[in-house]
């Protein structure tokens, strides 16, 4: 908790907040800029006294459930509230999460990368959108569509998709693909859609079943794809997570190493055109 800091930031912040913009009268003899102290404690429901005691930095930790009530009080926006929960010494409450909407700008990143292969997926291994390169390379891998977009699903449930990938390297994709599904089913407590997914996996995957337990968390920004492609042959690509606010979504960007032959391939397949990708 950093006291001083706080302290300040909710002095400005109260300034900033007109008596209007809170549903307050104005009154003839207002020379307090924006609200006053107990103007905000009376919005915020706390005490007059500690609030005083916030903004001259001599108080306890607020809870989370005070800083939400100032929150709303001084009209903070999503940026404003995160940065107070932060010098109060508190993680911020997590962002609402975009679901299946894609946002435009996202899209517009995606289909400018037309040499490189890019996939827009959500945190719990759903394919959302791919550019055509990534379709030509990845093909019935990374489907979206409905009942075959989930990753994780049918990497545990379809022999078929382990076959492109090094066996060397299969061991570790099983212990990051349960790893990274943990992370996000606690990201977003339990709910509804990682619950089900989850126990889908449990009741149908013994391979799942066996890690599950283990309660390894891992979220990967950046590693490694290894892939044998049936028209331009084995291939190795770098990818790298670009994150949205919200964290369930990613836009995922594969590269080649320069002037390696997986450069030369890669340009290959640009040139062939869309190219189903059928496990073997």
């Amino acid at each position: 908790m950093d006291r001083r800091q706080l302290a300040d930031f909710l002095r400005r912040s109260r300034e900033r907040v007109s008596p209007q913009e809170a549903g307050l009268p104005t009154g003839p003899r207002r020379r307090t800029p924006g609200l006053r102290r107990e103007e905000v404690s009376q919005l915020a429901g706390m005490s007059a006294d500690y609030y005083m005691r916030l903004e001259q930095a001599r108080s306890p930790q607020p809870s989370t459930q005070l800083l939400a009530s100032l929150a709303r009080a001084l009209r903070l926006s999503d940026e404003e509230r995160d940065h107070l929960y932060l010098l109060a010494g508190h993680r911020p409450p997590a962002a609402r999460p975009g679901g299946d909407q894609i946002s435009l700008g996202l899209l517009r990143v995606l289909d400018e990368l037309r040499e490189t292969p890019a996939q827009i997926l959500n945190d719990l291994g759903d394919v959302l959108a791919q550019n055509a390169i990534a379709d030509s390379l990845l093909g019935t891998i990374c489907s979206v569509r409905e009942g075959e977009r989930n990753v994780v699903l049918r990497w545990f449930t379809e022999p078929a998709m382990r076959a492109p990938y090094p066996a060397d390297e299969l061991d570790d994709l099983d212990h990051y693909q349960t790893a990274n599904l943990r992370a996000a089913a606690t990201r977003r407590g339990h709910d509804d859609a990682s619950t089900a997914l989850v126990h889908h996996l449990l009741t149908t995957s013994p391979r799942f079943a066996e890690l599950w337990p283990l309660h390894e968390v891992v979220t990967r920004r950046t590693s490694h794809l290894r892939v044998a492609h049936p028209v331009i042959g084995p291939i190795t690509l770098n990818w790298e997570t670009l994150l949205t606010p919200t964290e369930d979504q990613r836009l995922l960007i594969y590269t080649p190493t320069p002037g390696t032959e997986d450069e030369t391939r890669l340009a290959m397949l640009g040139v062939l055109g869309p190219s189903q990708f059928t496990p073997r």
